[in-house]
Parts: C-alpha cells; sequence; structure tokens
C-alpha cells in the first residue's frame, strides 16, 4: 500500500489511482491468473465497496460524535463559566472576547483560560467562605456554651451557588458583631468575676472557690477559654446580686450594731479606749453600700465581735445607768445651784427601782436627763446677764453696809495700823453705794423684759426677783425718810439726839427654804403684809420719836436719858428692817424659773 496522503475529497474519485486502486488492480491480476468468474468477482468487489462504506460510516459517526462532545463540552464550559459568573457575583471574564467565532476546538481553547481563572476564583472564594463561615461557628459555640467544637472544614457548608463578595460580605459583618457579642461578653464575665473579687475582699470569703464553682473555665489557673454562654452570666449575676444582697445585709447589721454601741457607749460615758477597738465600725456609719470596698470590712468575724462587745455592755447597763444618771443629776443641780434656779424634783428611789427592774428604757431615762440638762443650760444661759447684775447689787450692799458700819466707828480717823487701807476703801465704797440706784433700775428693767420674752417670773432662789427689788427699794426710801425725820430731830434736840445718822442698809438675800404653798398666779399678798408690818413698825418708831422729843424740855440729865432710851431703839430699828429684807424669799410665791 502507499503511502501518499490526498485530499478527503479527491480519494473518492480517484479510487484507481490511490493505494485501494493498486490493490484492486493487483486483486484482478489474481483473478486473472486464477481465472475467476465475473460473478463472484462482482461479489467480492461489491463486499469491498460494502466494507469501505462501513468504514466510511464509522469514521463520520465517530466524527460526528467528536463533534457532538466538543459541542456539548463548549456547552458545559458555557454554562460552568456563566454559573461560576453568577455565583461569584461577577459580570464577565476580563481578557474574554465578546464575539464567539472559529471552529469549536478554536471556541474550547479560547474560553478554557478563562474557565481556570474562574475555577481558581471559586476555590479560593470557598476557602475564605469556609474561614469565615468556621470562624462563625466556633464563635457561635462559644457564645452557646459549646466548648468541644470540632474545628475540622469538613463540618462546614458552604452554599456554592452563592459565593458573590456580596455574600461574604455579610458573613464578615456577622462574623464582626459575633466579635463583638464575644468581647462584651468576655468583658461582662470580666465584671461579674471583679465584682465578685471586690465582694468577696469585702465579706472576707473566697473568691476563686466561688468562681470555680459557677464553670472551671472562669479560674484562670486551669488555662481554658472562659464559657460566654447566657447561663454563665446568668449565673454569675446571680452570684453578684447575692453577694450585694449580703453586703447590704452585714453592713445594715453593723450599722445596727454601731448605732447600739454608740448608745450604750453614750449611755455608760465609756472611755475612748474602749471605743477605739471599733472606730473602723463607727466609720462605717456614715457610708452606703456602695462606699464600702474596705478589704475585710464586712467579715463574720467583725459583725460577732460588735455583737459580743453589745451583748457585754448590755449586761453593764443597769449598773452603769445609775451611776451616770446620778453624776447627771448632780450637774442638773449645780447648773441649777449656780444660775439660783429651781432643781426639777426627780423621785429617785422610784427611778432606782425602775432601772434595776428593767420596766424602764435606759436610753430614754438618760436622753430625759439630757433635755433636763440642755433646758437647764438654755436657761441659764438666759439669766446670766440678770444674774450678774444681782451679784454685782448683792456685792454693792455688803459694801454699803461696811460702810455704814465704818461711818459708826468714832475712831476711824485715828492714826493706827490699817487706817489708811479703811479710807481708801470707804471711798471706793461710796462709788459704788452711789451706783445701787441705777443698778437696781437697771436690774428692774433687764428682769422685766426678761419676763416678757420668757411669759413667766424671773425666780432668784424661788422669790420673784422684781419682788425682791421694789421691796428694797421701799425699805431704802423708808430708811432716808427715816434719815431725814432723825436729822429734823438733831435740830431740834442737837445736844441729846448724837448718835451716828447711818442705818444699816437691808442686805438683800435669798432663803433656800422651799415654799410649799406658791401661788401659780404669782400673787404678792405676803409681800403687802411686809410692807405693813415695817410700815407700822417705822410710824410706831417715828411716834416714839416724836413724843421724846416734845416731852425733853433740857439738855441736862433728861436730856442723857432720852438719848439713852433712843440709841438702843434706833439700832433695833435697823436690825428689823435688816431682817425683814433677809426674809422678803419667804414673803413672795409664783411659778417657778423654770
Amino acid at each position: 500500500m502507499g503511502t501518499v496522503q490526498t485530499p478527503i475529497g479527491m480519494r473518492s474519485s480517484s479510487l484507481l489511482d490511490t493505494s485501494c486502486g493498486y490493490l484492486l488492480r493487483e486483486l484482478q491480476m489474481i483473478w486473472d491468473e486464477v481465472g475467476e468468474g465475473k460473478f463472484e468477482r462482482e461479489k467480492v468487489l461489491l463486499d469491498i465497496e460494502q466494507e469501505c462504506v462501513e468504514a466510511y460510516r464509522r469514521k463520520v459517526d465517530q466524527a460526528n460524535i467528536s463533534r457532538s462532545r466538543l459541542h456539548q463540552e463548549l456547552a458545559e464550559s458555557e454554562a460552568e463559566l456563566t454559573h461560576l459568573l453568577l455565583c461569584l457575583g461577577e459580570r464577565s471574564v476580563p481578557g474574554r472576547p465578546e464575539k464567539k467565532g472559529g471552529t469549536l476546538k478554536e471556541q474550547l481553547d479560547s474560553i478554557a483560560p478563562a474557565l481556570r481563572e474562574m475555577r481558581l476564583k471559586k476555590e479560593e472564594r470557598v476557602k475564605q467562605f469556609r474561614a469565615v463561615q468556621g470562624k462563625i461557628q466556633k464563635i457561635s459555640a462559644e457564645i452557646a456554651g459549646r466548648s468541644a467544637y470540632d474545628d475540622s472544614s469538613t463540618n462546614i457548608t458552604v452554599d456554592m451557588n452563592d459565593l458573590s463578595l456580596k455574600k461574604l460580605e455579610e458573613y464578615q459583618i456577622e462574623l464582626s458583631r459575633l466579635h463583638d457579642e464575644k468581647s462584651a461578653r468576655l468583658q461582662r464575665v470580666e465584671i461579674y468575676i471583679c465584682a465578685i473579687r471586690d465582694l468577696s475582699t469585702t465579706l472576707g470569703t473566697d473568691a476563686s472557690m466561688t468562681v470555680t464553682k459557677v464553670h472551671p473555665s472562669l479560674n484562670d489557673l486551669y488555662g481554658i477559654s472562659k464559657n460566654i454562654s447566657d447561663v454563665i452570666l446568668e449565673k454569675l449575676n446571680t452570684i453578684v446580686v447575692s453577694l450585694e444582697e449580703e453586703k447590704r445585709k452585714r453592713l445594715e447589721k453593723l450599722h445596727q450594731l454601731g448605732n447600739a454601741l454608740s448608745n450604750l457607749w453614750n449611755l455608760m460615758d465609756a472611755p475612748y479606749e474602749d471605743r477605739e477597738k471599733f472606730s473602723n465600725l463607727m466609720d462605717l456609719q456614715a457610708l452606703s453600700p456602695s462606699e464600702v470596698w474596705a478589704p475585710g470590712s464586712l467579715t463574720l468575724g467583725i459583725i460577732q465581735q460588735a455583737e459580743a462587745e453589745a451583748k457585754r455592755l448590755d449586761q453593764l447597763k443597769a449598773s452603769k445607768t445609775k451611776e451616770i444618771f446620778l453624776k447627771k443629776q448632780n450637774e442638773l443641780e449645780n447648773i441649777c445651784n449656780r444660775s439660783h434656779m429651781e432643781t426639777p424634783s426627780t423621785d429617785m428611789g422610784n427611778i432606782m427601782n425602775l432601772v434595776d427592774s428593767g420596766e424602764i428604757d435606759h436610753a430614754d431615762l438618760l436622753s430625759t436627763m439630757n433635755e433636763k440638762i440642755a433646758r437647764a443650760k438654755e436657761e441659764a444661759s438666759s439669766r446670766k446677764g440678770i444674774i450678774e447684775k444681782v451679784e454685782k447689787w448683792i456685792s454693792a450692799c455688803d459694801e454699803e453696809r461696811w460702810l455704814e458700819e465704818y461711818n459708826q466707828d468714832e475712831n476711824r480717823y485715828s492714826v493706827s495700823r490699817g487706817a489708811h487701807r479703811n479710807l481708801r476703801r470707804a471711798e471706793r465704797a461710796r462709788i459704788t453705794v452711789s451706783k445701787i440706784p441705777g443698778l437696781v433700775e437697771s436690774l428692774m428693767v433687764k428682769t422685766k423684759g426678761w419676763e416678757a420674752e420668757r411669759q413667766k417670773i424671773f425666780l432668784y432662789d424661788e422669790v420673784p426677783l422684781n419682788a425682791m427689788l421694789e421691796e428694797y427699794n421701799k425699805l431704802r426710801q423708808e430708811k432716808e425718810v427715816e434719815k431725814q425725820r432723825h436729822r429734823e430731830m438733831k435740830k431740834i434736840l442737837p445736844e441729846v439726839v448724837k448718835e451716828p445718822e447711818n442705818f444699816n442698809v437691808p442686805r438683800p438675800t435669798s432663803s433656800n427654804r422651799r415654799i410649799l404653798n406658791r401661788s401659780l398666779n404669782g400673787s404678792f399678798g405676803s409681800a403687802s403684809h411686809l410692807n405693813r408690818k415695817v410700815s407700822s413698825g417705822i410710824q410706831q418708831y417715828g411716834s416714839n420719836i416724836i413724843n421724846s422729843t416734845a416731852l425733853g424740855t433740857s439738855i441736862g440729865k433728861e436730856g442723857r436719858r432720852i438719848q439713852a432710851s433712843q440709841t438702843p431703839a434706833r439700832f433695833s430699828l435697823a436690825s428689823h428692817l435688816r431682817n425683814e429684807s433677809a426674809s422678803v424669799v419667804s414673803m413672795f410665791s409664783g411659778p417657778l424659773s423654770p
């Protein structure tokens, strides 16, 4: 057979010139030599032709199948490329011509690079989706509390029909949201753990054990990622709330114990050393639960110690209360005595019995005494100015009495030891005595102002002070009248009456006797009686002087007799006036002050 290749179209027309024609001629030569018949020859040629046709048909069929396969491959490639473009969200492939041309193989060759590129892009996109979805599933598992999460990529299902950047961005946004949620949950867990630690430190409990009981992953010693599920967060929140409630209860308990201890300390006047032991407890009294964070400030030991101290002080309260009550009663009496006020009456025996039996509240008892002392101090403060003036008045009256006694001394001008000092004192006493009327007047005005402001009578040792001052002025006026009569009598009997002119001025005094039958309306009936009594005495004394003057007709023996009889009478009158002035305090009545 020949090996010359000719075009397919030429082979069919020049079959005899080809290898087939050569073989056919060689076959005819063989037939001729053999002597094969025409019929046999036609039959063989027909078979040969049939076989050739079958061979061509097979080749045509194969070519057709190959063409169909190429069409299918091209269609599939086009479809795959279109699908990849759709699922990747791409509109076209860069570098690929829009117009299609050339043979099927050329078209396949032109689409193959774009297809390979899109396939690579798909694989890369799938990896991105798997990575993002894997992180999403992992964080979701952590948020859900599934610590045994399998990080294998085989468990991740990627939607191959949507691999667009938009979908990837949605997953990334979801991942970012989950990251934020995880961070927020971790932050909440840390906040809860820090709160538990702070509260446990304040309450004196073990924070590590408390956190481990919630979940072992919350303890940093285990070295595993923290469980941040809703269940864990709820448990942590419950523990924090319970610890805060326990903190509030303990602080409230310490507040009660602090108040109780403070009351007992004040009640029993406890020394500073006893109070210093509980200074930390007292510092908590003004604080709210949100302000108490000092380590160990609310432990059970502190509460038990405070309870034991309160119990101990409560057992000593009865005996100490009586002692303090007596001390306060003495303080009240001293305040009243210094201000010349009446001390409020107290049934000491009955109060002591009530304290021993426990039928009276000790704090209320001492609080009542403190109120009485406060009122007494306030009353004493308001009376201070008047009391000071009264003391000046009494001191001036003492000087006046001394001056009268000094003036009655016939040897006051003699040269003797200390005479010059008495003379200087007499000069000062005269200045002081000259101020008595103004002092009494201002004292009366000040007292009336006090009474108008307080709506009650000012009592000095249970006696109305204004009544004492009025009586003093009245007796002083009567004394002046008597001195004037004495001067006139000296003019009539200059040689008979030579006694000293000065009378003892009544010194204001006060009686400490309790007036049982006081009049609540402050009547001065007794004062009127005293005035009548003093006036009658003065009138009787004056009539005796006048009668004695009328009967005296000589300066000799009769004058000396009158002088001897009148001198003791005059001194008896001065003594009488002094005694009457001293008894003023027992002759008036009125409401107590206080």
